[in-house]
């Protein structure tokens, strides 16, 4: 299973709770109660976004952390590598210490980087603007065949609202 990391994954929760209102500051504790993350986890968090230049800190009795863009113009990609570093899924793609053993005779390393080149451009076409929107109540509209009564087709009508 490919998981996204605590740190990255409360991020996305803060930030999306900030582009709701993005031309608000909002105080630190007032985004750990809203997102139930802990205050101590909330604080690193913003720490380190604002250190990345996507939120912008202001102090005083109105302070808080406020979008250093508009959600539109900051991706989820940016966020995770803000919080995790370089995307990829396996530790030979990672520039660390942490390096593999087999690395200069592995078959798959060009695959691999290739696979990770995709997972990156698709996390960096998913705004945090979209997060920010609220999921359709009942999910994405059932399937109907073109062959179904238009009765059937009429989404009024499933409703008994026509």
């Amino acid at each position: 299973m490919i998981r996204l990391s605590r740190l990255s994954d409360y991020g996305i929760v803060l930030m999306t709770r900030l582009a709701r209102e993005p031309e608000r500051a909002l105080p630190a504790s007032v985004l750990a109660r809203e997102s139930a993350v802990s205050p101590a986890m909330t604080g690193k968090i913003l720490k380190l976004l604002a250190r990345a230049e996507l939120l912008v800190s202001h102090r005083g009795a109105h302070g808080g952390y406020a979008l250093a863009r508009a959600p539109e113009r900051i991706t989820i990609a940016e966020i995770i590598e803000a919080l995790d570093g370089p995307i990829a899924l396996t530790s030979c793609l990672r520039p660390s210490a942490e390096g593999c053993g087999i690395e200069a005779l592995c078959p798959a390393r060009t695959n691999w980087q290739r696979i990770n080149r995709a997972i990156r451009d698709a996390l960096a076409e998913v705004t945090l603007a979209e997060m920010a929107r609220p999921v359709l109540e009942f999910g994405p509209a059932p399937f109907v065949s073109e062959h179904a009564s238009p009765a059937v087709r009429d989404p009024a009508a499933l409703a008994g609202t026509s």
